[in-house]
């Protein structure tokens, strides 16, 4: 048994902090929570004084991609280096994210389920993992690996991350099942091209029948998996709300369309509007991506706000993988940005984020009965949430109650 106390308590709801609180830990779930007077301590438990320190419920990533290191074809491809040292680089990247504060994380695509496997068997330590495997779209479409010049990517077929390429009614509902015969927690999907997507497949541009966006949700949810998808404005974020998927990634321009606020709302589906990638796009991506990212920037905030004014739950999540690694919290700074308060955006990490990947009753706030995923932190997000950025006030980090970081015993 182990005690947390003398902390400020932030417990992911939104309610106002809690001071010099305590936390009573039994395994691997939070037994009681209070404060030194309605609180007994055991007497047996392994003490933490943490006092003048935040504590918060560990937080949570929708949208990152462990397993991306660039977006350069051999890099994205894993050309340039041997697949042992690339596993071993991977292994690295999960630590480094559990010690800077995230406890779990929903690749959205590249990492292969044996990743997930990996850490919940303890061979490696790493933030809880839910894994897509690769993104579905049809032949043309932001899921297929293939060159400007045409040419496949040489590592498929790959049965631990099979490709994403699907092409008619039947061809979704095999993939989706081939997905799940893979290890797949989630279906990641999508509808439009992207910042990043091929010159002549832009952000509103939908490569997708109406048909098989239906076929591949009543599929995915016939098989008890939530479904992600990839989709930015036009057709092609219409059709995908409509079939009912349960989050939209990206969505930068819903502002031209508020109507599909009021349906998402209706229909429970999460908003990850992914801040961070854009901010590398505009600055580093293809001559086109920079012209994408810069054109999106003001649609993409007036989305977020009018999703906070329709009630639509809106989630952290950074798609930066191909970028950068290990500064998951850039997104909270984001979302601050974009009008969110700072305990609104640490929500959008924590309780919202839980309930998006269906783990709300699991894990991303701090009550009795919940995983016992703790992060405490020097100094007070409140005040400040770029203080959580790369880790670089986080001094411990718990996960399912085992400590993977300590630096204030």
């Amino acid at each position: 048994m182990k005690v947390i106390k003398g902390v400020k308590l932030i417990d992911g709801t939104g309610g106002e902090p809690i001071n010099d609180a305590i936390i009573v830990i039994n395994a691997d779930r939070i037994e009681a929570i209070g404060t030194t007077s309605n609180i007994s301590i055991p007497h047996n438990a392994k003490i933490i004084n943490a006092s003048g320190m935040s504590l918060l419920p560990g937080l949570i990533d929708c949208h990152d991609h462990l397993a991306y290191f660039g977006y350069d074809i051999a890099g994205r491809w894993g050309l340039d280096e041997r697949r042992s040292t690339r596993y071993m680089r991977i292994a690295s990247v999960l630590d480094q994210t559990l010690v800077s504060g995230y406890t779990t994380v929903r690749d959205a695509g590249g990492l292969d389920a044996g990743f997930r496997d990996a850490i919940d068997q303890k061979l490696i330590s790493g933030p809880r993992l839910q894994v897509s495997l690769s993104i579905i779209s049809p032949t043309g479409g932001v899921g297929e690996e293939t060159s400007i010049s045409g040419y496949e990517n040489p590592n498929f077929p790959d049965p631990s991350v099979p490709s994403g390429v699907a092409n008619g009614v039947e061809g979704m509902r095999k993939k989706v099942r081939e997905m799940v015969h893979a290890g797949a927690d989630v279906i990641k999907f999508a509808t439009t091209g992207g910042a990043s997507s091929k010159a002549g497949l832009g952000p509103k541009d939908m490569v997708i029948g109406l048909d098989e966006i239906n076929a591949l949700v009543d599929e995915a949810h016939h098989l008890g998996k939530r479904v992600m998808c990839h989709a930015l404005g036009g057709p092609g974020l219409k059709h995908a709300i409509e079939a009912g998927v349960d989050s939209i990634e990206h969505g930068a321009y819903l502002d031209e369309d508020p109507d599909l606020l009021e349906i998402m709302l209706q229909k429970d589906i999460f908003f990850t509007p992914t801040f961070s990638v854009y901010t590398f796009h505009e600055k580093f991506g293809t001559p086109h991506g920079k012209e994408r990212a810069l054109d999106m920037k003001e649609h993409h905030i007036r989305s977020v706000q009018m999703a906070l004014e329709a009630g639509v739950k809106v989630v952290a999540g950074t798609d930066a993988g191909g970028w950068i690694h290990g500064n998951n919290a850039q997104e909270i700074t984001c979302l601050t940005n974009a009008g969110m308060s700072p305990s609104q955006a640490i929500m959008a990490a924590t309780k919202n984020a839980a309930e998006c990947i269906g783990l709300g009753k699991e894990i991303g706030t701090i009550e009795a009965g919940k995983k016992a995923d703790l992060i405490l932190v020097e100094g007070n997000p409140i005040d400040d949430v770029s203080i959580l950025e790369k880790g670089a006030s986080v001094k411990f980090v718990m996960k399912d109650g085992q400590i993977y970081l300590d630096s204030i015993s």
